[in-house]
């Protein structure tokens, strides 16, 4: 996405596509929905905590390991294999996203390079930084053509201004494209995915949209199902109009499917089954 050009907010402009109000409207009902809740008023760090594991298990499943909740919810070790390996970096992630909070508007290049390093949990050299040219990426569940290495640094540059200069875009929007970029340039030689996911998080808890951070959209995006993800990411690479309002109706879908979980945490703590 550039940052070019005579719209001295993009992110403003990609809110008046035709449907994208529409989709931001429907999340904010979602949101008030469960936040409304009266179990929230009491017990909201247990929805928080349940949404937390709630979404490790979806944003794993989109990296392809699709463990059942509770597998997710007894395990302690995450070294054995690929999966298990996945699933504790969604972990990691999720537990340091909410650290990063405070420094996401003013470094968001310094927050994605921490949430790799957290990810990856090696010392390789390839590790929280860019990828540089000619060095592979692992992210075989997204089969977009990969960006080189320049073209990628430079747009998450822009990316980066972004976040920093801020505008008048709904929360959603800011946050489909933070998540729909990170995916297209697969910035890091790993992890991508997890990391586009945690990012998108930070940027809805952030900005005030699901500050308590009970709205998990990795559940959504899950749900939805993958082919529905990677398609909808398909529209986002395109460019058009019609192709970024369907990415950002696509995430907003996932947030309101976040918001529908939690809601149905809330009612089952309220008739003591949870």
């Amino acid at each position: 996405m550039s940052t070019t050009g005579a719209n001295a907010d993009p992110l403003a402009a990609l809110g008046a596509l035709p449907g994208v109000a529409e989709s931001v409207e429907s999340v904010r009902k979602a949101v008030d929905r469960v936040y409304g809740h009266r179990i929230m008023r009491r017990r909201s760090n247990e929805i928080t905590s349940e949404a937390a594991l709630r979404g490790v298990r979806g944003s794993a499943a989109l990296s392809g390991a699709d463990w059942a909740l509770e597998e997710v919810r007894r395990r302690s070790d995450f070294s054995g294999d690929d999966e298990a390996r996945a699933v504790g970096a969604a972990l990691r992630l999720t537990a340091e996203a909410g650290q990063l909070l405070s420094i996401w508007r003013q470094s968001p290049l310094r927050v994605l390079a921490r949430l790799h390093l957290v990810a990856a949990a090696t010392d390789a050299d390839d590790v929280g930084r860019p990828r540089r040219q000619g060095e592979p990426v692992d992210e075989p569940l997204v089969g977009l053509p990969l960006p080189d290495a320049e073209e990628a640094h430079g747009r998450l540059d822009g990316l980066a201004e972004l976040v920093t200069v801020g505008g008048s875009a709904p929360a959603l929007v800011t946050a489909a494209v933070v998540h729909g970029e990170l995916l297209a340039l697969r910035p890091f030689t790993s992890h991508n995915g997890l990391v586009a996911r945690a990012a998108e998080r930070i940027v809805l808890v952030g900005s005030g949209l699901d500050p308590k951070s009970v709205c998990p959209a990795e559940v959504g995006h899950a749900e939805l199902g993958r082919a529905a993800y990677l398609a909808a990411l398909d529209g986002y690479v395109s460019g058009t109009p019609e192709g970024m309002a369907a990415w950002i109706d696509h995430c907003g879908k996932a947030v309101a499917l976040g918001a529908r979980e939690s809601t149905a945490v809330c009612e089952a703590l309220q008739r003591g089954a949870a």
